[in-house]
């Protein structure tokens, strides 16, 4: 053999041996613990792993933790082919973007083929969607793998104002720095899966809340987006006027990434309409330098904000200070109690928009109006221990979202959120956005039927703190909460706060504070509880 020849056939071996070495280490178990959607998206793209072994990952870690959690309703029994399906896709050089290939669960109140949508009630247990969502359309096109379903407080935590932990599909789910403690929001499962590593990210929904807050009280970075950011089509409803999906994830640059997906217009949620004018790359728009020279103003005193947690908030609001912003001390009295109103407002909206809903679901779903929901949730004994007195005041309510009274108080409670809200505060401070606490650290789970003074109760205004979280909810502003530290152990978010469609700013700003602080600790109580039990 010539010199040539010999230079040849060892580059050809070396070659051979190079790809076997590829092949062995792909097939390899990837450790998923703490591991950012970015970083999984990044190792698929480089060859280290495949969407198999991620995949596989995912579904063990959830086999081996989640009994105690609940954070899952369901894994998609075609995981492991959608993952298969996406490595075929990067072998042939057809890769569909940074989301291909990686493991995403959703809030089981999310239609996606091949999974019921429960929205964790045996009502919906028959709800097998023959079409899915858009968020979920959006998600499938972009090559994730929908892994599965995540628990959630039943019909989003709008059916009773006793306390009622989760589901009865999915059980009652707990916090992984604590599992005596609640998770908080009916995007409680979503915030568990995430903070737990039972996916790259997961979505939830959010009417008042449910996304910010179990993203503030697991650790995790959350956004509610302007509302119709993202499309409602395809989702549970409680109110279209509230209603959003919403990324959870491990870092602002994951989020980043879900929502170049997620966000966008679509032909089947009207109010959406205006959505791909104001999307931008979400990513491309992150910046590490988006402190300097922002001025924002600052709210203390609203829901959560006390001795405990005042000390974290300082310290956050320095980092802030450090990183070149400018920080404006606003009164929390510029905030009204809005409770009463958006009780109004979600009544009258929850029978219009859950009937709508309902009667689009196949026919081997039996309660096709609210009123059947309340017949079947009274007389089914997998069902019959919970009240249904929010479902009762709903279904009392008359002429939807044309009724006088509901258009008076809708009026009067988005003025006073958004333009003599909001708005004020931020042009009263010559402010971007408003920072405060998102709320308090995780609270022990009461037992299921205990008053706790719920969101929709008929209280008196003003008899309860002021929480900017329904503020930008009843606006329809975006909303992002990023991990500010531990409280006694549970993590506490702190929240950016902008006008509409002020989604990137938020995010951006949302990602400085978070590279200037790093303050995500990553839970371990709940691997602590599995080995007691071993």
């Amino acid at each position: 053999m010539n010199a040539q020849r010999t230079v040849i056939a060892l580059g050809a071996a070396f070659a051979l041996s190079l790809s076997a070495c590829n092949k062995e280490e792909a097939a390899k178990p990837y450790a998923v613990e703490e591991v950012t959607l970015a970083q999984v998206s990044a190792d698929l793209a480089a060859g280290k792993t495949t969407s198999v072994a991620v995949t596989q990952a995912y579904i063990d870690r959830i086999k081996t933790y989640d009994a105690p959690l609940k954070g899952v309703i369901r894994i998609a029994e075609d995981a492991l082919q959608q993952a298969a399906a996406a490595d075929a896709r990067r072998k042939d050089g057809k890769s569909l973007g940074p989301l291909d290939g990686v493991p995403i669960l959703f809030k089981d109140n999310i239609d996606a083929v091949g999974m019921p949508t429960t929205a964790g009630s045996y009502a919906l247990i028959d709800n097998m969607p023959k079409q899915d969502s858009e968020v979920i359309r959006r998600m499938r096109g972009a090559g994730a793998v929908i892994l599965g379903k995540t628990n959630t407080s039943q019909f989003a935590g709008f059916r009773t104002r006793l306390a009622f932990n989760g589901s009865t599909v999915g059980g009652g789910p707990r916090n992984p720095y604590d599992p005596a403690k609640s998770a908080c929001g009916s995007s409680n499962g979503s915030g568990v899966s995430g903070a737990a590593s039972f996916a790259a990210a997961a979505v939830g929904t959010e009417t008042s809340g449910s996304v910010v807050c179990p993203s503030s009280m697991t650790g995790l970075v959350g956004i509610k987006p302007s509302i119709a950011m993202v499309s409602r089509r395809g989702v549970v409803p409680i109110s279209l006027t509230q209603d959003t999906a919403g990324p959870m994830t491990h870092t602002v640059q994951d989020l980043a990434l879900m929502m170049n997906v997620m966000a966008g217009s679509d032909a089947g949620d009207p109010w959406s309409k205006d959505a791909d004018t104001h999307k931008t790359d979400f990513v491309a728009a992150l910046d590490s330098n988006a402190l300097r020279g922002k001025k924002l103003a600052v709210v203390r005193g609203l829901a959560g904000y006390g001795e405990k947690t005042e000390a974290p908030f300082n310290e956050a609001v320095a980092t802030l200070t450090a990183q070149g912003a400018e920080v404006v001390e606003v009164p929390k009295e510029m905030f009204e109690d809005l409770l009463p109103e958006m009780r109004i407002i979600l009544l009258y909206d929850f029978k219009e928009d859950l009937n709508a809903y309902l009667a689009t679901t196949p026919d081997t779903v039996k309660t096709r109006t609210l009123a059947d929901l309340i017949a079947f949730s009274t007389s089914d004994p997998r069902e019959n221990m919970h009240g249904v007195n929010i479902f009762e005041d709903a279904e009392a309510t008359q002429g939807g979202r044309q009724n006088p009274e509901y258009m008076k108080v809708l009026e009067y409670a988005k003025r006073r959120a958004g333009p003599e809200g909001i708005d004020k505060a931020l042009s009263d401070a010559g402010a971007v956005a408003i920072v405060t606490l998102t709320g308090p650290p995780a609270f022990p789970i009461v037992p299921d039927g205990t008053d706790t003074g719920y969101v929709v109760d008929d209280a008196p205004k003003g008899s309860r703190p002021v929480n900017l979280t329904n503020h930008a909810a009843i606006a329809g502003y975006p909303h992002i909460t990023v991990p500010m530290g531990l409280v006694e152990g549970m993590p506490v978010g702190l929240s950016f706060v902008g006008p509409m469609w002020s989604d990137s700013l938020m995010i951006t700003l949302g990602y400085a504070y978070e590279q200037a602080s790093h303050k995500r600790v990553p839970p371990a109580a709940y691997k602590q509880t599995v080995a007691a039990k071993q």
